[in-house]
């Protein structure tokens, strides 16, 4: 943990040359002042501020980065002079496109970068809706004394948790506002919410089809939901605020070209000339048909108008599930998994019994090794029970007194007490006062905290816990494998929402490759930040489907086949889907909003898959090049001689 002092500038010899030079020699003249309006005064200038709209790093755009002061607010301007190549000049109508006007630090929550002086320095702001700008790369030097201008004038606090992140105006958890404007339940409370003028109404709730109750104890079941329906009423904490994310939707003018660069500078027919490479991927036995069942479908062929009314049916169509005399048939007699990819693809193709889950979702998940024998993970359990037993009482050993003393402690067990009593409690499972499973929900979650004391809890983690603590029916093998879970999905959560922003980054290119007129659309609405698929992609689409089918989505997604990022592909599919309506209506950002929420358990899950599927085949190496690596649920990409959160010396940061 870093001390508060550890935001004082005081000992920066960057700070101390800022005091004593004074704000204006920090900054050179530009022989004109038509960036900064009338009677603002610029406090700070640094030429040569570079941002990589590709994944190349020669195809750079630098301009000028300006700070300055109207009144008692500080403003930031960003205005692009040079284009890819060292001697280009942009167009105006690629300066218009890029540049930022104006942006009022009031909107910008938290600034995180590399302030090594040894290495590429770069800051990346962050808005109060959690949306993340382009990395701003200092070539020329200068990031410290950026960040000292700006604690000059408004409150900049290192967090601390994490040394690279500081806070501006110290705000509230950025995520955390996002997850309950987004319906993910919320532990703000509505006394502390603003009325908003504009929310989403008449959004469809995740309400389950009436069914007799059953034995909470029985231990292999279908989930089965409480014989009442639950009542619909205004949450302030849990609506969508439409006003507050469409005040920031001018920030995809970023994104607009970034991801165009796969085939180049193109037109809205770029996809023309891989026509004859999407039909050869197309079985010869299997031939595209038309689905006349479907109703508000658009295709998933993304090459011609012809195939924009058809619906492909690939050569696997969904399969009856995987049963525990087939499962047996891929392990050795020592327990080694024979083929784990065929293992894999069986799984992909017709999900699991549901009394076989306890037993393959831990493989699914890699707490088991599928090389292992059955002595090895009987032996590894054994261990594991005990090694959370010891964790879970690092927390219950905690007494009053000391809890008093332990701020992060108090606050992260109020949130998990407040969100597991709202954890699915339309499931029998977890209906009913003093429930014994949301007790085991709230002992994984804190010991959790105290596991991963970085990362800590965050709103939809016990979305994320509810299905595998439901089928595991035993603590200790249910906290493993929701710990197993968060090595993929943790970056989700980051504070920073960088995971969140890479997936949402990636999406966009995936949507620009695989549909053009739709990408286009969103190009003209600036809705190209995607921000509408947020829930989507926190949890795993939890809130669209009703509780069978998202764990059957689960167990697809998990084989990470045909691709690992299929959850992306998943979102492709289903935007498609719906994309002559959402065209046809003329959809802006805020009605987007509220028909992506009105989706929820309006979605035929096997089709999308099948669609998935087709979309993930169809883009091929050009869409896997257009995700990142290290875009979860990829292992993140780090020194291995490097803890993932590893802080840094105190010497290296401001």
């Amino acid at each position: 943990m870093y001390d508060s002092e550890l935001s004082d500038f005081s000992d920066d010899d960057d700070y101390d040359a800022l005091i004593q030079q004074g704000s204006a020699s920090m900054y050179k003249s530009d022989g004109g002042t038509q960036s900064v309006p009338e009677g603002a005064e610029t406090v700070f200038v640094r030429d040569n501020v570079t941002i990589h709209p590709t994944q190349y790093a020669s195809e750079g755009i630098s301009g000028r980065l300006r700070l300055f002061k109207q009144g008692d607010s500080l403003f930031m301007t960003w205005i692009p002079y040079k284009g890819r190549s060292a001697n280009e000049r942009l167009s105006d109508k690629d300066k218009n496109l890029y540049s930022i006007r104006d942006l009022p630090f009031s909107n910008v929550r938290s600034i995180r970068g590399n302030f090594r002086r040894l290495s590429w320095q770069y800051v990346i702001l962050v808005t109060s809706s959690g949306i993340a700008f382009p990395n701003f790369y200092f070539y020329s030097g200068g990031v410290r004394e950026f960040l000292a201008t700006i604690k000059q004038h408004v409150s900049l606090v290192r967090s601390s948790e994490d040394a690279n992140l500081f806070l501006v105006n110290d705000f509230q958890n950025p995520l955390q506002r996002t997850l309950s404007s987004l319906e993910i339940h919320g532990a703000v409370s509505a006394g502390n919410l603003q009325s908003p003028t504009s929310v989403a109404s008449g959004a469809v709730s995740t309400d389950f089809q009436e069914e007799n109750d059953e034995d909470m104890n029985s231990r292999y079941s279908e989930p089965k939901t409480i014989g009442k329906q639950r009542q619909k009423h205004h949450d302030p904490a849990r609506e969508l605020s439409i006003q507050v994310l469409e005040k920031f939707s001018y920030v995809t003018r970023f994104a607009r070209e970034t991801t165009s660069q796969i085939f180049g500078e193109s037109s809205g027919d770029v996809f023309a000339p891989h026509e004859t490479k999407y039909s050869q991927l197309i079985p010869m036995n299997q031939p595209v048909v038309k689905d006349t069942s479907r109703v508000n479908e658009v295709s998933t062929a993304p090459n011609s108008r012809e195939m924009d009314k058809l619906s492909l049916v690939w050569g696997k169509p969904r399969q009856s599930p995987l049963t525990l005399e087939e499962w047996n048939t891929f392990f050795h007699s020592e327990g080694r998994m024979l083929d784990s990819l065929a293992a894999r693809k069986r799984i992909f193709y017709g999900g699991i019994e549901h009394n076989l889950r306890n037993e393959v979702w831990p493989f699914l998940l890699e707490f088991y090794s599928y090389d292992s024998t059955f002595a090895e993970r009987e032996y590894l359990m054994s261990v594991k029970k005990t090694e959370y037993e010891t964790l879970k009482m690092q927390w219950q050993s905690v007494s009053k007194d000391q809890a008093k003393r332990f701020t992060k402690f108090r606050e992260r067990k109020s949130l998990i007490e407040k969100d597991v009593v709202r954890t699915d409690r339309a499931l029998s499972f977890y209906d009913g006062d003093d429930n014994p499973n949301v007790r085991l929900l709230h002992d994984i979650l804190l010991t959790y905290s105290f596991y991963n004391f970085d990362l800590g809890y965050c709103q939809g983690m016990s979305d994320l816990l509810s299905p595998i603590l439901y089928v595991m029916r035993d603590e200790a093998k249910s906290f493993w494998c929701f710990a197993s879970l968060m090595e993929r999905l943790g970056p989700n959560f980051n504070r920073d929402q960088s995971g969140m922003h890479s997936q949402l980054f990636a999406l966009s290119k995936l949507v620009e490759l695989l549909d053009a007129p739709l990408h286009n659309y969103f190009k003209q609405t600036d809705c190209l930040n995607y921000f509408f698929c947020f829930r989507w992609i926190l949890i795993q689409f939890k809130r669209e489907f009703d509780y069978s089918s998202t764990m059957r989505l689960w167990e697809v997604l998990w084989t990470h086949y045909p691709s690992e990022h299929l959850h992306l592909y998943t979102c492709v599919a289903i935007l498609r889907r719906y994309r002559n309506k959402i065209i046809g209506e003329q959809m802006t950002f805020d009605a987007l909003l509220k028909f992506i929420n009105e989706l929820s358990s309006h979605i035929d899950l096997d089709s999308i898959i099948r669609d998935a599927e087709a979309l993930c085949i169809c883009a091929g190496e050009n869409g896997a090049a257009s995700i990142p690596p290290g875009t979860p649920p990829s292992l993140p990409i780090v020194d291995p001689d490097a803890s993932i959160y590893q802080p840094i010396d105190d010497d290296e940061v401001l």
